[in-house]
């Protein structure tokens, strides 16, 4: 009797500590949670929160319990600027605005929110922005004076400063980045990877202090095709997307992947689903496996590491964030939603 109640309780300790079944998404649901008038492509999420900037100087909150937003205006001068990039640490919110003047916003002790960076020239363009920690963060704009605009904060974000073209590996004629959905900056501990519009990667395994360039095979098909947006699951697996939204339907070297840390790329799906995608997000405690895309041209899911990809939704998007494993918010022409997947 006392061995057979042994082997019940191991059955027992095993059937409790088998892992619930992973099932592969096969629909997505998208409620709309706000609407205006505005491009957005700039989402962070916060704690409880989703905080946004976007056209028109308007930036604001989504609370994710009651789904109650609320939005305010920042005006510089006679100038309602355009954010395209946002960043947060633990006690702040910043953002950045993409063309001349470039205006670098953090929330302030006052209630309003504090211009800490400016940045005057006709050639200024910003396109992301991301922290490494509560101290350090980083920003990337397009070329000026032959290599890419980056700037650093080392102080939480009070004052930033950017790094001159000796600091940095030479740029290409009109290479920049796509400020597209702000996810073209990846980064893991210290390590940091930039894609480029040139299907280049800038990488630095030292906060920004030192740089190499790798390249990928998505390139050479246009002044507008690209990478738009890079994600990495961990220090060594990490996903590019983009291709050309003027010619979306191209399916074309737009996807490749990593396994080594961005040293080496691999085009996978390569003329199959999806085509032109702005945002590339891994599904998170999924093992790295599955993979979601958005873009104006829908929403795409893979469950291999990207070899293979099926179209979830037709419903137009820019950029997205995961929540959960499988809860997202995602944010594109006129609105912001909640995505569920199942």
């Amino acid at each position: 009797m006392k061995n057979i109640l042994i082997v019940i309780c191991c059955i027992v300790l095993v059937s409790c500590t088998e892992k619930k079944e992973i099932k592969p998404f096969s629909e997505v649901a998208v409620a709309t949670v706000f609407t205006d008038s505005l491009s957005i492509r700039a989402i962070e999420l916060l704690d409880g929160s989703l905080a946004f900037a976007t056209t028109k100087g308007v930036f604001g909150s989504v609370d994710l319990n009651t789904e109650r937003v609320i939005t305010n205006v920042q005006k510089y001068d006679s100038i309602f600027p355009e954010f395209r990039a946002v960043a947060h640490t633990d006690t702040d919110f910043f953002m950045l605005s993409v063309a001349n003047p470039a205006l670098l916003y953090k929330t302030g002790d006052s209630g309003k929110m504090e211009l800490v960076y400016k940045e005057e020239d006709a050639a200024v363009f910003y396109n992301a922005m991301k922290f490494w920690n509560n101290n350090e963060g980083i920003a990337i704009g397009d070329s000026m004076d032959g290599c890419l605009s980056l700037i650093i904060t080392r102080d939480a974000g009070k004052s930033w400063k950017k790094l001159s073209c000796a600091q940095l590996p030479e740029g290409m004629e009109g290479e920049g980045a796509f400020a597209a959905s702000n996810t073209n900056i990846a980064i893991v501990g210290d390590k940091t990877w930039i894609a480029t519009t040139k299907g280049r990667i800038y990488f630095s395994g030292d906060k920004g202090v030192s740089w190499d360039v790798f390249t990928t095979p998505i390139a050479g098909l246009g002044d507008t095709h690209g990478i738009y947006s890079l994600d990495f699951y961990d220090a060594k697996l990490g996903f590019a997307i983009g291709g050309d939204y003027t010619k979306p339907n191209q399916n074309k070297k737009n996807k490749a992947i990593t396994i080594d840390g961005g040293k080496s790329w691999r085009l996978v799906a390569d003329g199959a689903e999806p085509d032109y995608k702005s945002c590339v997000q891994f599904v998170p405690m999924r093992s790295g496996n599955e993979l979601v895309a958005v873009g104006f041209t829908g929403i795409s899911y893979s469950n291999d590491t990207g070899e293979s990809w099926t179209k979830l939704s037709d419903e137009s998007f820019y950029t997205l964030r995961f929540l959960n494993d499988s809860t997202a918010y995602a944010a594109g022409k006129n609105r912001i939603a909640k995505l569920i997947f199942k």
